[in-house]
């Protein structure tokens, strides 16, 4: 398969998309969130992988913006845990290191760290692994990035530091995309991804909400994202635990006759929290 990841071999992504579908698979890097819809469009990948929320930074709301702009598929998710770790060439100690390159995520998710280090430089770039590599194949001495055991041993870097982020319950929920329509058919589900519009009516949200209660759907996420080029007017995002799929499917109907647009994003199988 090809497989579009954000970042580069080694990243975070990769190391999802690898641990779901396994080595031997064509890994499409993507410098931009925006490249994976656009790559799914044109068949250019079968399937992609997105970061959607992270524990300590929240949601990342342009990307719940992608998967509703371009009809995408959610066919899973996945937990990662993030460690990060400070990666240099061999030979060097913290006190030879001048700079640190990484993406903003990283950098803030360490920056306790990051501030106990006063004598380092902190440049935000576009992804952890890319700096890792760069950093190998330029052979940079004094400079450092911040990324993940994977990022170490794919380009041979000596871990400085290791498990460096602030909050050492630090993780990420990845999400699988596609463009397939809704869940495969006959497919086991326990959780589903559904997004909806309200009217400007006191209590809309309120309904809804009563409807998940009444028929026993335990709601994991919900979350309000700005509507594109309609000032002041959001969308809900919401992910749903299963237990009855009578129940859900009654909820479903009920809810689509109180809003303005329901769109099921994905029925898939939840995974355990690590």
């Amino acid at each position: 398969m090809k497989i579009g990841i954000q970042g580069t071999v080694g990243s975070f992504h990769y190391e999802v998309a690898k641990n779901l579908f396994g080595e031997d698979n064509n890994f499409v890097e993507c410098m931009d969130f925006n490249d994976i819809p656009i790559l799914l469009k044109q068949a250019k990948i079968d399937k992609g992988v997105m970061a959607v929320e992270n524990t300590i930074a929240g949601a990342i709301l342009p990307n719940y913006s992608l998967i509703d702009e371009y009809d995408l598929h959610i066919a899973g998710e996945y937990y990662l845990p993030i460690h990060h770790h400070l990666l240099a060439l061999s030979g060097q100690n913290i006190a030879d290191i001048k700079e640190v390159w990484s993406h903003p995520m990283a950098l803030l998710q360490c920056r306790k760290y990051l501030r106990s280090q006063p004598h380092i430089k902190l440049v935000e770039e576009k992804d952890t692994a890319e700096m890792a590599k760069i950093i190998q194949q330029k052979q940079l001495k004094g400079i450092a990035a911040i990324a993940g055991y994977e990022a170490a041993k794919i380009y041979n870097l000596n871990i400085l530091a290791e498990s460096i982020q602030t909050n050492k319950i630090n993780a990420t929920r990845f999400v699988v995309l596609d463009l397939k329509n809704g869940g495969d058919a006959g497919q086991d589900f326990n959780k589903v991804s559904i997004r909806f519009k309200l009217s400007h009516q006191p209590g809309s949200l309120v309904n809804v909400l009563q409807v998940f209660n009444r028929l026993n759907l335990n709601m994991s996420k919900i979350q309000s994202v700005p509507i594109i080029d309609k000032p002041w007017e959001y969308a809900f995002f919401v992910d749903l635990l299963i237990d009855n799929l009578a129940d859900y499917q009654t909820a479903m109907y009920e809810v689509a006759r109180q809003v303005i647009e329901l769109k099921i994003l994905g029925e898939y199988q939840s995974m355990k929290r690590k």
